[in-house]
């Protein structure tokens, strides 16, 4: 499998034909943000456009599945993919904050809403240092329990997201073999991804393509 790719255009094609969702001025809004915050972001071969490979195919994914599942899809859930990377970019934030007299993250929350803010906000990594532990090892593990546990309580936009958000990642790691990551998202996979699918609300979708990204990445022979 190739590394997924698309363009804004063909984006927006699958909004309006697929989605059956209206371009407006939110939508427009939240792809403006991305471009803003991601657009000069390579991935990590170096040369892949963060935007191409990950925010606008996670999005295209997070949108077909509301279709083939006959979810209800609005702007929202749309929004809330489009910009489900935005508050990993800490540096891109501080810059922000400096150019919004009330900060980020009230801009962010004045601009789309409670909702995306904290669908947002429930995606977000914290830093490693907020986090006890002897070593980074521990701390890592103890980040990692939380997200987790905070995942499984999600409401259901969080969960699709952040499966498709994951499952791109794993294809993309499948096509870059020199990448310590691998072992990680490996890691991740045994102990809470994969089965993350079929926990309540199962979305049975997922579990054979998580299956498949998790085989072929435990494929590859990994070299750092």
């Amino acid at each position: 499998m190739g590394i997924q790719s698309a363009t804004k255009k063909e984006l927006l094609g699958v909004i309006e034909n697929e989605g059956k969702v209206s371009v407006n001025s939110f939508v427009e809004g939240a792809i403006e943000l991305a471009e803003e915050m991601h657009s000069d972001v390579l991935r990590e071969d170096g040369k892949s456009s963060f935007l191409e490979t990950h925010v606008w195919p996670v999005t295209i994914d997070v949108i077909q599945h509301y279709q083939k599942t006959n979810k209800l899809l609005t702007t929202l859930q749309v929004v809330s993919a489009i910009l489900h990377d935005v508050m990993e970019d800490n540096d891109k934030i501080l810059d922000l904050n400096a150019s919004k007299a009330y900060g980020f993250d009230a801009y962010f929350k004045h601009r789309f809403g409670d909702y995306v803010y904290d669908i947002a906000t429930t995606l977000k990594t914290k830093p490693l240092e907020n986090y006890f532990g002897i070593n980074n090892e521990e701390r890592q593990t103890a980040r990692f329990f939380e997200y987790c546990t905070k995942l499984t309580k999600s409401a259901y936009d969080v969960k699709i997201i952040k499966l498709s958000d994951r499952l791109n990642n794993m294809r993309f790691m499948s096509q870059i073999v020199k990448q310590k990551k691998v072992e990680r998202y490996l890691r991740e996979s045994e102990d809470f991804y994969i089965a993350f699918s079929i926990l309540s609300p199962t979305v049975s979708e997922f579990y054979p393509k998580m299956r498949q990204a998790y085989d072929e990445l435990k494929s590859i022979k990994v070299s750092v």
